[in-house]
């Protein structure tokens, strides 16, 4: 398809924006999974759960315009899960994970803000109030989960990472804090 409009690249970056959603509803169960802080794991269900509300969101978005969401991949979000399963198959103290899963979970949030922000002007521009206005709804919720992960990792997590590096190499949990990609 040749983008010559900004409402055909409005489609076409909502198909990019849709699969990175579809791609973090598949990866968001293996990056709780994998959490050690219960926190962590709780707002890694809660984002979840948002994620297929944006999901649905964008549907409807696509419903609207007569379009179909399918088609294109984003290889951005792509990249960045990659990195994130690279972390999860690496020796890592379990503490130092999770701040690594909090680091990589930002850099999907970024990620999607950007995204976000850019289509919900789009919408506003070419007078699409209903998508600026869902859109915009998806946007505050990718900023409150970013908000959150930071208040989580400067809270407790990071400073267990650093706690972990000067211990003793055992967790608080009892045993040792390595794990690896077979947990």
């Amino acid at each position: 398809m040749q983008i010559d409009s900004l409402e055909k690249l409005f489609v076409d970056q909502l198909k990019d924006v849709y699969n990175a959603e579809k791609q973090i509803v598949r990866a968001l169960p293996r990056m709780s999974k994998a959490a050690g802080n219960e926190e962590l794991k709780e707002a890694f269900d809660t984002h979840l759960r948002e994620t297929e509300k944006h999901v649905d969101r964008l549907e409807q978005i696509f419903k609207d315009l007569g379009k179909n969401p399918t088609g294109k991949k984003c290889m951005g979000m792509e990249g960045l899960i990659e990195e994130a399963k690279e972390l999860l198959n690496e020796d890592v103290d379990e503490e130092v994970l999770d701040a690594g899963l909090i680091a990589a979970a930002q850099r999907v949030e970024h990620y999607e803000m950007a995204a976000y922000g850019c289509l919900k002007t789009y919408a506003g521009l070419l007078g699409n109030e209903r998508a600026a206005r869902l859109l915009e709804e998806t946007l505050g919720e990718e900023k409150r989960t970013d908000d959150l992960l930071t208040q989580i990792a400067e809270r407790s997590i990071n400073v267990e990472a650093m706690e972990a590096e000067t211990g003793s190499g055992t967790s608080a949990r009892g045993g040792s804090s390595k794990r690896g990609s077979n947990r």
